[in-house]
C-alpha cells in the first residue's frame, strides 16, 4: 500500500488540543509534543513509527522533537523521520514544528561533540540531509559546554538562523545562571531564542533547584519539559514490579532495574492513589502536574504504542490541582531517596 496516496490528516485535528504561545514569542506550541528519543531508531518497526506519528498529528500534536544522535544508531531517528516526512507529512510541512539538537557525542574525533561553531553548524547540515528538510523550526544546543566560550556557541546559533536553516533557537539542559548569560548574548545578536528544554517531573525538580524554571519565566522564555513520566516510572507499569516487556528489560540504557528502589516503588503507589481519586491514571496526573502552571509551555511524550498517545492526551482535560493535592504530592516526591534516577 502506498501510504503517500492514502494518508489524509484528520479534519478534526485542531479541535481539542491547546496551543499556548512559547514564552513571549509568536510561535504557538501544542501542550503535548511527540519525542523521537525512543522508538524511532533502527531497532524499531517502521509501521509502528508511522502509526505513532499519524495518531499524534491526527490529534493536534504538531511538534516533533528530535536530536542528531537519537537512535540507535546515531542519526537513525532523523533518517526515519525523513522517510516519514516523504511518505506522510510533506504536504503538511507548514503545519508542523520540527526541532532537532546538537551537543552530545555524534561522530568520532574532536569536532563531533559539545558546542563549537564547527560542530553545531556541521551537525545541523547533516541533520537536514537525514530529515529531507530545508530548515528546522527550532534548533537547540543540547547541553552546556564548559570547554567552549558561551559567545562562540551562541554566535553559531545566530549564524544558523541567519542562514535560514532554523527559524528559532533553543537551549537544552542549561541551568538558570548560564541561561541568563546566554540570553543576554543572543538578544544582543538579535537571535530569536524562545525556548528551553529540560527534564522535569514529579520525580525530578532540578529546574526548580538550579534556577532554570524561575529565570526562564522572568526572561519571557518557554519551557519544553522532557521525561515527564521519569522514563516510565510514573505510570502503572511498575506498580507490581517489573514486567518482562518493560523498558527496563528491553532497553536498559536510560532506565535500569536499580532505579526502581523500594522508596521509589512506595512513592509510585502513593501517587497512584492520588491519581485514582482525581479520576486519572498515574501517567495522566504526572503530565498534568507538569502542565499545571504557565511556566511549562509543552510536555514531551514518548510512546511505543499509539494507544499511549491517546491516553496521554487526556491529561490536558484536567490540569488543576488543589493545594491539598499539591502538598501531598510534594511530600511524597521529596521524601528521601525519591528524587532523580539511579544511573
Amino acid at each position: 500500500m502506498d501510504v503517500r496516496k492514502t494518508y489524509t490528516a484528520a479534519s478534526s485535528r485542531y479541535d481539542k488540543m491547546e496551543y499556548p504561545h512559547c514564552g513571549q514569542s509568536g510561535l504557538c506550541l501544542p501542550r503535548l509534543a511527540l519525542g523521537f528519543w525512543h522508538n524511532f531508531g533502527d531497532t524499531a518497526a517502521y509501521d509502528n513509527m508511522r502509526a505513532l506519528c499519524t495518531t499524534a498529528f491526527d490529534h493536534g500534536i504538531t511538534y516533533f522533537d528530535l536530536a542528531n544522535n537519537y537512535g540507535p544508531a546515531y542519526g537513525s531517528a532523523e533518517e526515519n523521520f525523513g522517510r516519514l516526512y516523504d511518505d506522510l507529512f510533506r504536504p503538511y510541512r507548514d503545519e508542523l514544528v520540527i526541532a532537532t539538537k546538537a551537543g552530545y557525542d555524534m561522530w568520532p574525533g574532536p569536532y563531533g561533540n559539545w558546542g563549537s561553531r564547527k560542530y553545531l553548524i556541521a551537525s545541523l547540515d547533516q541533520s537536514l540531509k537525514r530529515m529531507h528538510l530545508d530548515y528546522v523550526d527550532i534548533f537547540y544546543h543540547h547541553r552546556m559546554d564548559p570547554h567552549t566560550p558561551l559567545e562562540e556557541t551562541m554566535g553559531a546559533l545566530g549564524q544558523i538562523v541567519r542562514s535560514g536553516k532554523a527559524l528559532y533557537v533553543g537551549l537544552s539542559n542549561y541551568d538558570g545562571p548560564t541561561l541568563e548569560k546566554a540570553t543576554a548574548i543572543l538578544r544582543e545578536l538579535k537571535v530569536p531564542f524562545i525556548v528551553n528544554q529540560n527534564r522535569y517531573s514529579i520525580f525530578d525538580h532540578t529546574i526548580e533547584a538550579n534556577g532554570l524554571k524561575k529565570t526562564s519565566a522572568a526572561l519571557g522564555l518557554g519551557i519544553v519539559a522532557f521525561s515527564p513520566l521519569c522514563q516510565g516510572l510514573l505510570t502503572n507499569r511498575y506498580l507490581h514490579g517489573i514486567p518482562k516487556d518493560s523498558r527496563i528489560h528491553r532497553d536498559g540504557r536510560f532506565l535500569k532495574e536499580k532505579s526502581l528502589t523500594p522508596e521509589k516503588l512506595t512513592a509510585i503507589r502513593a501517587l497512584n492513589e492520588i491519581a485514582e481519586k482525581r479520576g486519572q491514571t498515574l501517567a495522566e496526573m504526572a503530565l498534568a502536574w507538569d502542565l499545571k502552571d504557565d511556566d511549562i509551555t509543552t510536555v514531551l511524550i514518548g510512546a511505543s504504542k499509539p494507544a499511549q498517545i491517546l491516553d496521554n492526551i487526556k491529561a490536558i482535560e484536567n490540569t488543576a490541582f488543589s493545594e491539598e493535592e499539591l502538598s501531598l504530592i510534594n511530600k511524597i516526591s521529596l521524601a528521601p531517596g525519591v528524587q532523580g534516577l539511579i544511573r
